[in-house]
């Protein structure tokens, strides 16, 4: 008989979760508490994100989820960009930095260059000019719109006998090969839950025993008028704080005590600043974070200003228009772990805590945990 599987959320690790375990011979049902996915995984810049990674496994598995990423795109015909990325530094500070990243890149055989002012005026003159140091570019880095690509996904899935989704299933309860969910009971070899920021709704044990926390971040949707290309995801010098790929750059603490001291108000909100463009044209602009288990619902103007006085520092958007503002909220490991992977009771497992690389990392990470236990 084939092997049965539950997935609990069918945000973008239910999906890729579910996506393994069908590849691997079992059926699966996806089980959510919304009639689609509306959390963190379509809250987000659709970046599929490399760069962010650091050398060895954790860059590998970003390398092949966006492969996976590609082969669905292909295979739906769903759009997407493989646009590489551009970080843009406007101090020596920020420079110092692009210059040790590359050096470090570079050794790994990452697909990087640096880029001077006037190439980056040649290739993307969207970025201003003034007081440009240069750019670090990147080609491994690829874009889709998060509102459309879970939706793809899990219309992709659906498609092959042996994938069952119930949305509009709330779960209240689950065990050893059991959900309940609806009124109704589920029985499966193996339950997988990926809930996402819910986690401490079904195993709240665990959730208050492990180093997690929320995140909430704002961004913003913008359209120009003319809606031109702005040629790759491009981000400011803050976004050099960010990534833990970029921790062992030697200046990047001087680069910190700078920020520190000309920019505490960005520091004290998690603010960095990056802008992807999808196909229509619109661009997502973001983010900030604030840290906690419980977060005020209303989007704060302030940190928007911050966010968007910030962007125009290294793209003239005077004339974007803001279309849509949000917020959203995702669990991430306090520790330095990428991830949270557990069996607290016999045959369910829990996955979650991947912070803000849940596009980025999903296919990769589902591929390399749930394998381990099948």
């Amino acid at each position: 008989m084939k092997k049965s599987a539950i997935v609990v959320g069918a945000g973008i690790v239910g999906l890729a979760t579910a996506r393994t375990l069908f590849n691997n011979g079992f059926s699966v049902t996806i089980i959510d508490k919304t009639e689609r996915a509306v959390g963190a995984s379509i809250r987000n810049f659709g970046m599929v994100w490399p760069i962010g990674q650091p050398a060895g496994e954790l860059y590998q598995l970003a390398k092949k989820s966006s492969q996976i990423w590609k082969d669905i795109c292909d295979g739906t015909g769903m759009w997407y960009n493989h646009s590489g990325s551009l970080h843009v530094a406007y101090s020596i500070e920020e420079w110092m930095v692009l210059n040790e990243l590359f050096a470090q890149f570079d050794k790994e055989g990452r697909p990087i260059q640096l880029l001077t002012p006037s190439q980056i005026a040649n290739k993307f003159p969207q970025v201003k000019q003034n007081n440009l140091y240069g750019g670090l570019y990147s080609s491994d880095e690829l874009i889709v719109d998060p509102r459309i690509a879970v939706a793809t996904v899990s219309d992709y899935l659906a498609t092959n006998d042996g994938i069952l989704f119930l949305w509009n299933h709330t779960v209240q309860e689950v065990g050893t090969g059991f959900v309940k969910a609806g009124g109704k009971v589920f029985n499966a070899d193996k339950i997988f839950i990926c809930s996402g920021q819910d986690i401490e709704t079904l195993f709240p044990e665990v959730f208050t025993s492990i180093p997690i926390v929320k995140c909430k971040l704002q961004m913003m949707r913008m359209s120009m008028p003319t809606n031109k290309s702005i040629g790759t995801s491009i981000c400011g010098g803050l976004s050099l704080l960010h990534y833990s790929s970029f921790k062992n750059a030697p200046s990047l603490s001087k680069l910190q005590d700078k920020m520190l001291t000309e920019m505490p108000e960005y520091l004290k909100h998690g603010i960095h600043v990056m802008v992807s463009q999808h196909e229509l044209g619109e661009l997502t602009v973001g983010d900030s974070h604030e840290y906690g288990y419980t977060f005020d619902p209303f989007d704060q103007q302030y940190i928007n200003d911050l966010i968007l006085r910030y962007l125009n520092t290294f793209i003239d958007a005077s004339n974007w228009g803001v279309i849509a503002t949000w917020n959203g909220v995702y669990p991430k490991m306090k520790d330095g772990s990428s991830w949270f992977f557990s069996e607290p009771i016999n045959e369910v497992y829990l996955l979650n805590g991947l912070g803000g690389a849940g596009m980025t990392l999903s296919f990769g990470v589902a591929e390399k945990m749930v394998t381990k236990v099948i």
